[in-house]
């Protein structure tokens, strides 16, 4: 008997240590996991109860921690942040008839992006609660969003980058559509012509580029990066892929969907859109644009720095102009938007990774202040802020986030968004492609934008929680910030004044890779 114990006992810490080498090696497929996951675990919904809106909630939310555990236990398991090739890769033949491949991998430009979208999700889910109507449809949307989302971030196929790309689009159109404002549908056709056009462009980039020069089809982006092209082929396919991400960033003058969107959709839909959906833009102007067409991305940078300041004025004059709070907040984005684009033209080291910074550090800045706007909303049923006022005595918790995080969109120092902004001046001012007097009035520009954004963000608090139209009109009453709701904020705030206070822990993930897009295509 003692001996078959001990046979036991054998058997199982072998397989214990058999268990534990496949979750600590490379061969597991922990992307696929990651990415198959949240859709796969939605569909499972249509066996939940169909009134069971709580069942529903709590499921959604059970999913979204869950793969933001596994997410971060992959990455701090199996990523080394020295190594700037492609790591966690995955390479599964799909179709054979043109040589389509399942291919995932990340390295230090997509593992912030992949870790904000899990982050930002989950918490978009908890802001979600207030929603009844039709909630199993609601979050099977957000987890198929989710999953369509990350796929875009970690697909190393360009065929399977824009089938990703697609995927999200369908479930914002229809959590648009179906719970947002009285122009919701409006809104969301709109929103789907604007993206589903550019999408065409996309497509057409996607098949010249895989297409040109070879008998087979070349979709593997690793080997896209090493193929040079024709001139003015090269600045065919960037105009393309340029107008695809110049919607979905937005780049003006392509950006007018972004404020009906935005106005009509619920918050916890803005929250996806401002903190993922427009980083999913900047993200393929940095693969797509600057990796794979380095000759046709050195002549348009300075056209993208001419539109990207132009951007950061535009939006931030047109930005007090807005009555609806989060028209107004939509056009902020906008306006942040900008910095990344100049960053990415700028072609340096401090331009790019303060624009990678920027991408992460507005990512929680746009989701929170979105959040709030929501929250507000809940309580006082307006969106005008000419008919707001007066909310800080009743509301004080709401009033201090909404201060602190309207602090944090100006760009206040111990923020991530002062760190953000300043090393993409670092970039500007380092860079070597520009004359001195170009720098300087771009810099001078920059400024301005600078200088009128506490402008509408202070006037916006003012108009909202200053003054007695809401404490003299009958009836005024209602709650301030609950548990789950105080919860939700602090989490934002503190990666916030987190990457403020030690920008290093994102900036460490994407220097190697940044350097070597930098080495490889423009100083090589």
């Amino acid at each position: 008997m003692l001996y078959f114990f001990i046979y036991i006992f054998f058997l199982s810490t072998r397989s214990l240590d058999l268990v534990y080498l496949v979750f600590t090696t490379n061969d597991f497929p922990w992307l696929t996991i990651i990415v198959v996951f949240p859709i796969s675990a939605g569909s499972l919904m249509l066996f939940l109860p169909h009134r069971g809106n709580k069942v529903n909630k709590w499921y959604t939310i059970c999913i979204c921690i869950l793969e933001l555990l596994l997410t971060t236990y992959a990455f701090c398991y199996n990523f080394k942040m020295d190594d700037p090739l492609i790591q966690l890769s995955e390479d599964y033949k799909w179709i054979n008839f043109f040589d389509f491949y399942w291919r995932l991998g990340i390295d230090g430009l997509s593992i912030g992006t992949i870790l904000l979208t899990g982050f930002i999700t989950t918490l978009a889910t908890l802001a979600a609660f207030p929603v009844t109507r039709d909630s199993r449809l609601f979050h099977f949307l957000m987890l198929a969003m989710y999953s369509g989302q990350i796929g875009s971030f970690s697909s190393r196929d360009i065929l399977l980058f824009f089938i990703m790309w697609e995927l999200e689009l369908i479930p914002v159109y229809l959590l648009l559509s179906m719970w947002g404002g009285k122009k919701r549908l409006y809104s969301a056709t709109k929103f789907i012509l604007y993206t589903a056009g550019s999408s065409i462009f996309l497509l057409i980039g996607v098949l010249g580029i895989s297409l040109y020069g070879s008998n087979e089809p070349t979709l593997n982006l690793e080997l896209l990066a090493n193929q040079s092209y024709p001139v003015t082929l090269e600045i065919l396919f960037y105009i393309g892929f340029l107008i695809a991400f110049a919607v979905k960033s937005p780049i003006i003058p392509l950006h007018t969907w972004l404020p009906d969107t935005h106005g009509e959709a619920h918050y916890s839909t803005c929250m996806l859109l401002a903190g993922i959906l427009l980083k999913m833009g900047a993200y393929g102007l940095v693969r797509i644009n600057m990796e794979l067409l380095p000759h046709a991305h050195s002549m348009f940078s300075p056209w993208l720095m001419v539109v990207g300041t132009i951007q950061i004025i535009y939006a931030a004059s047109t930005s007090p102009g807005q009555r609806n709070l989060k028209k107004r907040i939509a056009y902020s984005s906008v306006s942040h938007m900008g910095f990344i684009i100049i960053g990415i033209g700028s072609i340096t080291d401090p331009g790019l990774n303060g624009a990678i910074l920027q991408i992460i550090s507005h990512g929680f800045i746009g989701a929170a202040l979105f959040f709030l706007a929501g929250t507000s909303y809940d309580r006082i049923r307006l969106v005008y802020l000419d008919e707001m006022g007066g909310m800080a005595i009743s509301i004080p918790k709401i009033f201090t986030m909404f201060t602190i995080l309207s602090m944090a969109s100006l760009a206040l120092p111990g923020m991530s968004g002062f760190v953000a902004e300043l090393i993409v001046f670092f970039g500007i001012i380092t860079s070597q492609k520009y004359f001195l007097i170009s720098k300087i009035l771009i810099i001078f520009v920059m400024a301005i934008g600078i200088i009128l954004t506490p402008i509408y963000l202070l006037s916006m608090l003012r108009q909202m929680f200053y003054g007695y139209k809401l404490i003299n009109a009958k009836n005024f009453s209602f709650f301030d910030s609950g548990p789950r709701e105080l919860f939700l904020s602090i989490s934002i705030l503190l990666p916030i004044i987190g990457i403020g206070i030690y920008p290093d822990f994102v900036l460490s993930l994407a220097s190697d890779k940044v350097e070597s897009i930098l080495s490889n295509y423009f100083y090589g």
